[in-house]
């Protein structure tokens, strides 16, 4: 698979090619995804929780770390993720949950992660059937290896915005410093662009086209040989970013600062810089 499928594409394959497909959907303020997921989802999907599974509980290294390796391949073997079998994970949002799951099983080592394109929506949209049947999965044996996609510290990440393309991907009103309503301080990492992730999909909620993703980073700055790196406020919607790079066919994936804004903003050592202009 591709880094993306359309719902129609996942309809049609063949139970001999039945992905594993995990329901990752969150929301920052309720009500609980978990609800959404009893209300209905796709045949055989599997609810894995953002908070619980994906990242590891916050604290000095920002609000959605990266999971203990050990813990993340307990959780990915127990909705039963398998090194042999693709999977596919959706939202109902933006897509940047579901890019996170997919960076995430890309950086311990999956070779074969997509999103579902325009989530949960989409399917509905479609008319493809959804359930309330709650599945019990076989357990995986999927090896947790972690490497296959490229991070970045916080040193790094502010020598990439001198040395290359780092790429800010919260809402401008925060990059800008005119609000900040989760981490201690407001501001940017200075010489970061501004990439708002919700820029990454079109008002349906399905991703923009790889011609429509490559200029819109070729406007920001971006070439093929350009080092590139993405954060946002605790590495979730950043993830969106490095996902739409790949789908505007970048030729080596965007780094991540897992740690993002809000393990930035933890350290009053470390610059703020405010307004619209990279600097």
């Amino acid at each position: 698979m591709g880094p993306l499928i359309t719902p129609a594409e996942l309809a049609a394959l063949p139970d001999t090619r039945r992905p594993v497909v995990l329901d990752v959907r969150w929301r920052l303020a309720g009500p609980p995804a978990a609800e959404s997921y009893r209300e209905g989802h796709l045949p055989g999907a599997v609810f894995v929780d953002l908070d619980a599974a994906l990242a590891a509980p916050p604290g000095d290294g920002g609000r959605h770390p990266l999971p203990d390796p050990a813990d993340l391949q307990r959780d990915l073997r127990e909705a039963g993720v398998s090194a042999a079998r693709p999977v596919v994970v959706y939202d109902d949002a933006d897509g940047s949950v579901a890019a996170r799951a997919w960076w995430l099983l890309r950086w311990a080592g999956h070779a074969d992660v997509a999103v579902l394109d325009g989530g949960y929506a989409a399917w509905l949209a479609e008319g493809h059937p959804t359930t309330t049947d709650v599945p019990t999965p076989a357990p995986g044996d999927f090896e947790v290896r972690p490497g296959g996609m490229p991070v970045l510290t916080a040193d790094e990440a502010a020598a990439r915005a001198r040395s290359g393309l780092l790429l800010d991907a919260r809402a401008h009103a925060r990059y800008t410093g005119e609000t900040e309503p989760i981490d201690p301080r407001a501001g940017h990492i200075p010489g970061a662009a501004n990439a708002p992730s919700s820029e990454n999909v079109g008002a349906d909620g399905r991703w923009r086209t790889p011609a429509d993703l490559a200029a819109r980073f070729a406007a920001l700055g971006l070439t093929e040989a350009t080092p590139v790196g993405a954060y946002c406020g605790s590495g979730v919607t950043a993830s969106s970013v490095v996902l739409a790079l790949e789908v505007a066919g970048h030729p080596e994936p965007a780094a991540l600062y897992a740690g993002s804004w809000s393990h930035w903003s933890r350290d009053p050592e470390r610059p703020a810089a405010t307004g619209p202009d990279r600097g």
